[in-house]
């Protein structure tokens, strides 16, 4: 499928991919694009069904959602990047790690090597294709962000909680299967690629612990946490995750 993306900075830098969560859109890394655009060559995508990507029909797999990565590299011409997602974004990271040669170096943000739960997956999938995506608003905050970031910064709370809404039903919900079906504990021993795994320390969707379990299985790679924050970690705190990817990525570049 070929993915709605947007590419940022200098033609002739590192390229610096960017993946994101489920039922948000590229939009999800405009602090990290500020920070970084001046020395790498940025690409956002928006997943199946979210943003301006197209709507797909059916289910998909991880490895369908990697494949739409690939595909998008192979039209920029971009034989390997730097990768860096959040959540499902992070498991197509893992995926493509795994499965192709195309990563310089990974970093994995509020994800999982298996999701929590994977049987809900699918009947979250048939309730948002039964009630729409709005369904699934409220639950949001506090998962997604923490209590206090809503009071703090709510517009940009409500930014994030829109572009929820404007996901198509069944792009959310085809990508509930991907996360339902997910399953790569067994093969991250055969990751080559630098690795940094960024929790959210009260994240109750990807608890820290799935993070722990990415690093210790990937050889050398980091751990870090980030304090105060939820799901959406580099919206939450850019300035931190930020600070993590900065030396995460000086680090490969030395490698």
């Amino acid at each position: 499928m070929r993915l709605h993306h947007r590419v940022d900075g200098p033609d002739d830098a590192p390229i610096l991919v960017f993946g994101p969560s489920l039922g948000t859109d590229l939009g999800l890394f405009d602090a990290q694009v500020a920070a970084f655009s001046d020395r790498f060559r940025t690409v956002r995508y928006d997943l199946r069904g979210h943003g301006g990507s197209p709507v797909p029909s059916g289910d998909a797999t991880m490895a369908d959602l990697a494949g739409d990565v690939v595909e998008l590299l192979d039209r920029l011409g971009i034989e390997r990047a730097h990768y860096v997602g959040v959540s499902i974004g992070g498991a197509i990271g893992q995926q493509l790690a795994v499965h192709t040669d195309r990563l310089l170096s990974l970093a994995v943000l509020a994800s999982a090597a298996r999701f929590a739960d994977p049987d809900s997956w699918g009947t979250r999938a048939a309730t948002v294709r039964e009630k729409g995506t709005e369904a699934m608003v409220a639950s949001r905050v506090g998962t997604w962000f923490t209590h206090a970031f809503e009071r703090r910064d709510p517009d940009e709370a409500r930014r994030l909680l829109d572009m929820l809404r404007a996901t198509s039903d069944e792009g959310y919900a085809a990508c509930c299967a991907a996360i339902g079906g997910f399953d790569i504990r067994g093969d991250l021993s055969g990751v080559t690629v630098p690795t940094l795994a960024v929790a959210g320390a009260e994240d109750p969707a990807t608890p820290p612990e799935f993070l722990r379990l990415i690093a210790d299985s990937v050889p050398g790679a980091r751990y870090a946490e980030v304090p105060d924050t939820a799901h959406l970690l580099n919206a939450e705190e850019p300035d931190q995750v930020n600070e993590l990817l900065a030396g995460h990525l000086k680090e490969a570049a030395g490698r």
